[in-house]
């Protein structure tokens, strides 16, 4: 028998993403091409999921750019928009120090830091953040929770972290994977996708 539907969608793009800076715990929020790609992201699940979308379990991050996208999803699905749950757990991977850096200054700024990073994705713990290492352990009840299909709107490296929890996706690899806004990442029975 088939396991749960995971619909992943990453939030839509912000001001920060386009500039190239690292968010993790700041609460930025969608610019119009990001609440354009929630919409379609929306569309996505529409054409993806059979039946009443409503008996999909619904659960996002609690911080904005992911309540905005969640929220223009729903109604894209023709759901009432704010009937979903928050999960403190699925806040983005924190960078501690180097959050609103872009990667040049951070190289310029904590180019130790940056190179060690760069070695050890997976363990590399920035000054004050958290390594994916972390995260993914934050994130283990989240990922054995999942009993039924489910929509789950957070963020990049959530995803990346999720992966290896739930499709077995190497450890080392995973930090390298591109996690596209605008998209669905369908996960099932240790296999991805993306619509």
């Amino acid at each position: 028998m088939a396991g749960p539907v995971l619909y992943y969608v990453r939030h839509g793009e912000t001001d920060w993403n386009a500039q190239g800076r690292l968010q993790g715990g700041q609460d930025t929020e969608l610019n119009p091409r990001g609440r354009v790609q929630a919409e379609a992201a929306g569309r996505i699940l529409r054409g993806l999921v059979r039946g009443d979308p409503g008996r999909l379990d619904f659960v996002a991050s609690p911080m904005r750019r992911t309540r905005d996208t969640m929220e223009i999803l729903r109604g894209t699905l023709g759901l009432p928009r704010e009937e979903y749950r928050l999960d403190p757990r699925l806040v983005e991977i924190s960078f501690g120090a180097w959050e609103g850096l872009t990667w040049p200054e951070l190289r310029d700024h904590d180019p130790a830091g940056a190179t060690a990073r760069e070695a050890d994705k997976w363990g590399y713990v920035p000054p004050g953040g958290e390594s994916y290492a972390m995260l993914a352990a934050r994130l283990a009840p989240v990922a054995q929770g999942i009993a039924r299909d489910t929509v789950m709107v957070a963020h990049g490296g959530v995803a990346r972290a999720l992966l290896t929890l739930i499709a077995g996706a190497p450890p080392e690899r995973a930090p390298h994977y591109d996690i596209w806004q605008g998209r669905v990442l369908v996960v099932q029975d240790g296999h991805w996708r993306w619509v």
